[in-house]
């Protein structure tokens, strides 16, 4: 068994890519990344790590661009595939959000805490079990037999990619020194969050059609093997000094007050149940305690999993909950593109697929023009602009129709709502680092990370209750006045009308919180460093 060593934490030098499947932002370098960086333990002195530099540094990026690849089409490869999921085991329109959901509540609620142990059990030890975790949990997904057993398949992915994205994040770190050589392996990184999203739409859309939607997941299991070997072979053993403390309660309380929430929203959407039933009340009753238990908590922990003085200032938790809420209406009403194009309109997968590049385009071209605009314009103005316009895209979107051209209903909407996006995501993400002491720069930067996996969570579980529960009230009615026969499409096209429209409703919330809290210079990764909060 090889030595673990100490290897200094550094900073990167350019913003990355979510792991979601959000395009990476563009934005120009800032010292701190924007995705998954784990909480160190260290001090981040942006100083390179002392030794000459690894000669098997490219063969470890390599490495860890297929790790990361694998990250990103793990969060939009399945989405192409969940109509054929859905038939396949009958998994009603209430509980299908749980194939998203699953896996993006348990990446976002342990992020944190995935960041901490990759650092000190040791970032090669995390690359490794991460793979083969999640090679493991791919292979229980693609060969389940029900749909329990692919909601807990997908929920180990999230566990292992909640460990994942920090180790490769921090190896990278670790790894490449040289400023130069540095920046182009985190322009690879981001590189690959920015079309990684986009592949796995078409390359999503291709194995479903040509093969089964079973490869959307086993598709993982060549990827992982590759990856596990490189690692084992080329990866150095490094980790953080000192005694590690792990907040599991904190983990177990976020995690199961997230969960419950998503799962008070889909109670909701079933018959005979709803809002006001006392069932939901009481599930979303006890979730919301366990999230204020959870704040509680991590005032009083000495080693919290989220340090509250990081919220605590007004600028950086209006940019977080901002982001929250942005990933909620964006995220969640993507659900609704895939069943429209192929349950509505008849698309195949791989039609599908490429019907949803526009979207991906628009972001990634419009995050460049955020990054020039921000010394002219300013965090706030860009993001309250952004949103606004992304709002307008949604609400093109919602009036769509069941026999609706995607030239005039749809692609208007979603490069509207890209280009919006690009001018929120740049900013907010900005902002959010923005003046974070050293110590916190990576917590700070896989909050922002995980406030994107859980509102999107969120945000796709309730639009999905708006949808289901709106379709069902249209079918009902369709039949109370004798057409029932012809309401299943025009009822399904009137659920996701609602819900587009609540998305853009909480894109103008978004919109509301960036122009009341997002207060910075006009260029606040030029702006000198000075803790916060």
């Amino acid at each position: 068994m090889s030595t673990e060593t100490t290897a200094g934490a550094t900073r990167a030098p350019v913003i990355g890519a979510s792991a979601t499947g959000v395009p990476a932002t563009g934005v120009p370098a800032t010292g701190v990344p924007a995705t998954g960086v784990p909480a160190t333990g260290v001090p981040a002195t942006g100083v390179p790590a002392v030794g000459a530099p690894d000669p098997r540094r490219w063969l470890v990026l390599a490495v860890l661009a297929l790790t990361q690849l694998m990250i990103v089409l793990d969060a939009t490869i399945v989405s192409i595939a969940l109509p054929q999921i859905q038939t396949r085991f009958g998994i009603s329109d209430s509980n299908r959000q749980w194939i998203v959901t699953a896996y993006g509540l348990a990446f976002g609620g342990l992020l944190l805490l995935g960041g901490r142990v990759a650092d000190f059990w040791g970032r090669k030890r995390s690359l490794v079990l991460g793979v083969l975790g999640f090679a493991v949990a791919s292979a229980v997904g693609g060969f389940a037999v029900n749909s329990p057993m692919l909601y807990g398949a997908r929920t180990l992915q999230g566990v292992f990619a909640a460990l994942l994205a920090p180790a490769v994040l921090s190896v990278l770190s670790t790894t490449f020194t040289d400023p130069r050589e540095r920046a182009s392996a985190f322009a690879l990184y981001g590189a690959i969050g920015a079309g990684g999203a986009a592949l796995g739409l078409v390359l999503g859309g291709v194995l479903t059609e040509y093969l089964s939607w079973r490869w959307c997941l086993l598709v993982n299991l060549p990827l992982s093997g590759l990856a596990a070997l490189g690692a084992v072979r080329w990866v150095r053993a490094s980790r953080v000094q000192g005694h590690a403390r792990y907040d599991i309660p904190g983990a177990v309380l976020v995690s199961g007050g997230l969960a419950g929430l998503v799962y008070g929203f889909s109670r909701a959407s079933e018959p005979g149940r709803g809002w006001s039933t006392g069932p939901t009340i009481a599930v979303l009753a006890v979730s919301v305690t366990l999230l204020l238990a959870f704040v509680g908590w991590e005032s009083r922990s000495p080693h919290p999993l989220m340090p509250l003085r990081i919220p605590r200032n007004p600028v950086r938790a209006g940019a977080l909950l901002a982001s929250l809420v942005i990933a909620a209406g964006f995220i969640g009403s993507t659900l609704f593109l895939t069943f429209y194009f192929q349950v509505v309109l008849g698309y195949s997968p791989v039609r599908a697929g490429v019907a949803s590049l526009p979207l991906s385009g628009a972001i990634a071209f419009s995050a460049i023009l955020a990054s020039r605009a921000m010394p002219r314009f300013g965090a706030r103005w860009l993001a309250v602009g952004g949103a606004l316009v992304s709002a307008a895209g949604l609400v093109w979107t919602a009036q769509l129709e069941v026999a609706g051209s995607f030239l005039t209903a749809v692609l208007p909407g979603q490069v509207v709502l890209g280009l919006g996006l690009g001018f929120v995501f740049v900013p907010l993400s900005l902002t959010a680092l923005h003046e974070v002491a050293p110590d916190d720069s990576g917590v700070t930067s896989a909050l922002l990370n995980a406030t994107n996996q859980v509102g999107g969570s969120l945000g796709t579980a309730l639009l999905n209750t708006i949808a289901t529960s709106t379709a069902a009230a249209a079918v009902a009615a369709a039949a109370l006045a004798g057409r029932g026969g012809d309401a299943g499409p025009s009822a399904l096209v009137t659920g996701y009308q609602h819900a587009f429209t609540w998305a853009a409703a909480l894109l103008v919330v978004a919109a509301v919180v960036a122009g009341l809290l997002v207060r910075v210079p006009r260029d606040p990764a030029a702006a000198p460093a000075a803790p916060v909060g």
